[in-house]
């Protein structure tokens, strides 16, 4: 099952607030997208590659449009830590595991 953290959440909001200042229909499409494709993660959670700033094998990171989807695997679940985009200076400390 995948489960979103509230600061994953609260990025997705973000994302969705910068993008509508252009276009809200992009902005629908692109976090309907993001929100769609975490879901496959249930079904091939290992799909993601290790986030380097991290460097656990179950912290991973899903690549969409410019977005990573950061996820830990923690037994049959799967948690959607993050949604940061690739250009920002990530930190491992900027996502709660």
């Amino acid at each position: 099952m995948v489960k979103w953290s509230n600061q994953a959440k609260n990025h997705l909001r973000s994302i969705f607030q910068f993008i509508a200042d252009d276009s809200k229909h992009y902005a629908y499409k692109v976090t309907q997208e993001i929100t769609r494709k975490s879901l496959t993660l249930s079904e091939l959670p290992r799909i993601g590659k290790v986030v380097p700033e991290v460097g656990d094998d179950n912290v991973r990171e899903y690549s969409l449009y410019s977005y990573r989807i950061i996820y830990e695997i923690v037994n049959q679940d799967i948690y959607v830590l993050a949604v940061v985009h690739k250009r920002r200076d990530f930190k491992a400390e900027d996502i709660r595991i």
